[in-house]
């Protein structure tokens, strides 16, 4: 569920699978850039805008920039709630999601910051924001 104030946030639940996991249970570091892929998929659809029809528009979001910060392992089979919010929208064409995780228990386990790219597959260049989603987005960072 998204909400909108002076920021975006949105709040995805992931169950850790067994397929993710490493020999010790845990989430396999790579894997949580999947979860944040999810958590920031989920936080557009809800905005109104999928990625699925920003891409039938001809844009792409690639990444450009990943941080991550590990305080605890998130486990085999917990259901993992990964927080997604926006802070503020820039007139160039890049993007920044910060994630933050948290466990069954509600301790916070993860931090992960994301920044994109807009880009037209068709030419290989960087592109604006879509003009629809900097529409959706801009009433809430004014």
């Amino acid at each position: 569920m998204t909400t909108f104030a002076d920021m975006i946030k949105s709040t995805t639940r992931i169950r850790v699978r067994y397929g993710e996991v490493d020999q010790m249970g845990f989430l396999y570091y790579g894997n949580y850039a999947l979860f944040y892929e999810v958590a920031r998929a989920e936080m557009i659809r809800d905005a109104g805008y999928p990625y699925s029809e920003m891409e039938k528009d001809g844009t792409v979001m690639p990444v450009v920039k990943m941080n991550s910060k590990f305080l605890k392992p998130a486990l085999y089979d917990e259901l993992i709630t990964v927080e997604t919010t926006m802070t503020e929208l820039l007139n160039h064409p890049f993007i920044t999601f910060y994630h933050k995780l948290y466990n069954e228990k509600d301790e916070l386990i993860h931090k992960g910051e994301v920044t994109l790219t807009f880009y037209n597959p068709i030419t290989q260049k960087r592109v604006p924001m879509p003009e629809r989603l900097r529409k959706i987005l801009e009433p809430y960072f004014l």
